[in-house]
């Protein structure tokens, strides 16, 4: 098993470092899976047992240098177990660096190993090196750990500035635990709160369907008729809260009452979040 990764563009390199941050408010510790043609990090709480799974993908192009050897020649991957603040911690230092280096070493413990070489007044460049404590997950588990599949949404709708709709979660998470999110083929989505004492929605209008959405429904079907998902409050949050860069595109699927399927691209970088519906 081998791998390591060279960034020096420093675009890339800050995309990367958000990335990594983005990751450790999703998920405290993730699955980094690496094979030849690119990186995922997954977390995977069974939607079974009410928990969320993310889904993010980076292309091997992402970077400068990028050398792999999997597990073996018919598994030509990697799965890691790391805690991700660890990582997102690291890469702290690599804001504006002159390049990034990640590398699987063994130092009594296998680790990866971060190395940024910042920039200095004088032509020579200093290296801050972090060791990520990781667990190398065995094939047997590998099964459990791929690319969630998406049953075909009721909804699919374009989602409103993200900064908003989080503005108007936090407000609505002081009187409830619980959420609907419910939206329909006409551009239209709203956030709604119950309890005994009080009823709150807020209402988004004309965010547009992609046109798949559209055409592949059925011709008899009412437009304004609306698809909804009951779902935890909190997990909603953590989603927005983890998003700190609004995405070039951001998607919202709805299966009735099963689950929500957050669909974003992060200019080359995708990431899918779901979450189930409350039983």
């Amino acid at each position: 098993m081998k791998f390591r990764a060279k960034i020096v563009d420093g675009a890339c390199l800050n995309h990367f470092t958000r990335i990594s941050n983005m990751i450790a408010k999703l998920a405290k510790t993730c699955t980094l899976r690496i094979s030849p043609d690119k990186l995922n990090f997954i977390l995977c709480d069974k939607l079974a047992n009410g928990g969320v799974s993310m889904w993010c993908e980076l292309e091997q192009n992402f970077f400068n240098e990028f050398q792999m050897e999997g597990v073996s020649a018919e598994n030509n991957e990697i799965y890691l177990e790391l805690t991700s603040e660890n990582l997102s911690r690291a890469l702290k230092t690599a804001q504006n660096a002159r390049a990034l280096k990640i590398k699987l070493t063994n130092k009594h413990f296998p680790c990866l190993t971060v190395s940024v070489e910042l920039l200095s007044m004088s032509s020579s460049s200093r290296i801050v090196t972090h060791d990520i404590p990781i667990k190398v997950i065995p094939r047997k588990l590998w099964k459990d750990l791929q690319e969630p599949v998406v049953p075909d949404p009721d909804v699919s709708i374009y989602l409103p500035v993200l900064k908003t709709m989080k503005s108007v979660v936090e407000k609505m998470k002081n009187i409830s635990n619980h959420l609907v999110i419910e939206a329909n083929l006409d551009g239209e989505l709203n956030l709604k709160i119950e309890t005994e004492l009080v009823c709150v929605t807020t209402h988004f209008k004309d965010l547009g369907n992609p046109p798949l959405a559209s055409e592949s429904t059925h011709e008899d079907r009412n437009v304004e008729h609306m698809a909804e998902v009951h779902i935890d409050i909190r997990k909603l949050l953590q989603f927005l809260a983890g998003q700190q860069v609004n995405p070039t595109k951001a998607l919202c699927n709805i299966v009735n009452n099963k689950m929500v399927h957050f669909d974003l691209l992060h200019e080359d970088v995708s990431l899918q979040y779901f979450i189930p519906a409350l039983s």
